[in-house]
C-alpha cells in the first residue's frame, strides 16, 4: 500500500518554474511568436529545487521513523468484536519466556525502580516499588496488596480487543498468546487512567501527558508493524497527526524484560 506524502520544496520549485515559462508565454506572444522560444528563454535560470529551503508543515516523514511506518500498515475497517472473549488469547499474564515468573510481575521489575521482591518468590514477585507512570506523567508509589496492587496496571499498548478486530481473529492460540505477553506491547502504568483507555486506539484515546504521545503512538505503529494488524482510516490519520508533530520518532526497539534476582 502506499500513501501520497508532498513535499513543498519540489512543489514551490515547480510554481517558480512556471512562473518562467508562463512569462516566457507572453513575451512569445507580444514578439510575433516566433519559431522556437530560444531566442526569449536564453539566459533565463531555472531554479534548482534541490536547493531550496524546506517550508514549515512539510509532511515528508524520515526513513525509518514511525511517521514513515504508518504507511506500511494496511488500512481497511475495524472487523467485528464477535468471539472476544479475554481467554482467546491465553491465560493472563502466562509464563510465556519461561523465567518462572509470570508477565505481570517481569513488567513491573522492568519499569517500576527501587523495587524490593516478596520473600520466597526467587526474587519474581515484586512488593514495593516507584513507578514514574508515562500515560499522566504523575509518580505512583507502588505497594502489593489486595487494595493496592490495582493502582499499577499493565496495559497492552494494542488492546486484545482491538487487536481481535484489526487481524487476531485469525491467529491460532499460540500466536495470540505470544502477542498478549509480548513486552513489546505491554507497560506499566497508572490503573485509573488505564481504566480510562479501554481498549482505544490512537483514532479514540491518547495520554494526558502530551509529551509522551508521540513515543506512545510509535509504539502502537512498531506493535502494529510487527504483528501485521491492521488500521482503520481515522486511525491512520489520527497515527499521522500525532507523529506530523515528532516526525524523527523512531519506531520502538524491542523491550525485554529482566530475569529475576533471587
Amino acid at each position: 500500500m502506499s500513501r501520497r506524502r508532498s513535499t513543498r520544496r519540489s512543489g514551490l520549485g515547480t510554481v517558480v518554474v512556471v512562473v518562467l515559462l508562463a512569462a516566457a508565454f507572453v513575451a512569445w506572444d507580444r514578439a510575433g511568436q516566433p519559431d522556437d522560444l530560444t531566442e526569449i528563454t536564453q539566459g533565463i535560470e531555472l531554479p534548482d529545487a534541490s536547493g531550496l529551503p524546506d517550508l514549515p508543515g512539510t509532511d515528508d516523514a524520515e526513513a525509518g521513523s514511525a511517521l514513515a511506518a504508518v504507511g506500511q500498515l494496511e488500512v481497511k475497517g475495524r472487523a467485528p468484536r464477535t468471539g472476544y472473549e479475554r481467554d482467546e488469547f491465553g491465560p493472563a499474564w502466562a509464563d510465556v519466556d519461561h523465567n518462572g515468573c509470570d508477565t505481570r510481575n517481569d513488567v513491573l521489575r522492568r519499569d517500576l525502580v527501587d523495587t524490593t521482591a516478596k520473600p520466597d518468590t526467587r526474587g519474581c514477585v515484586v512488593a514495593t516499588g516507584t513507578l514514574d507512570d508515562p500515560y499522566s506523567g504523575d509518580t505512583i508509589r507502588f505497594e502489593r496488596g489486595q487494595s493496592t496492587s490495582s493502582m499499577v496496571q499493565i496495559d497492552h499498548v494494542v488492546a486484545l480487543a482491538d487487536a481481535w478486530q484489526k487481524g487476531a481473529q485469525q491467529w491460532d492460540e499460540d500466536l495470540r498468546a505470544a502477542f498478549a505477553n509480548d513486552p513489546l506491547n505491554l507497560l506499566a502504568v497508572d490503573g485509573p487512567t488505564n481504566s480510562a483507555k479501554g481498549a482505544g486506539d490512537t483514532a479514540t484515546w491518547l495520554p494526558p501527558d502530551t509529551g509522551y504521545r508521540c513515543e506512545y503512538v510509535a509504539r502502537q505503529v512498531g506493535v502494529k508493524l510487527e504483528y501485521e494488524l491492521w488500521v482503520t482510516r481515522a486511525e491512520a490519520d489520527a497515527m499521522e497527526k500525532v507523529l506530523g508533530s515528532c516526525p524523527d520518532e523512531p519506531l520502538p526497539l524491542a523491550d525485554p524484560v529482566p530475569e529475576p534476582v533471587g
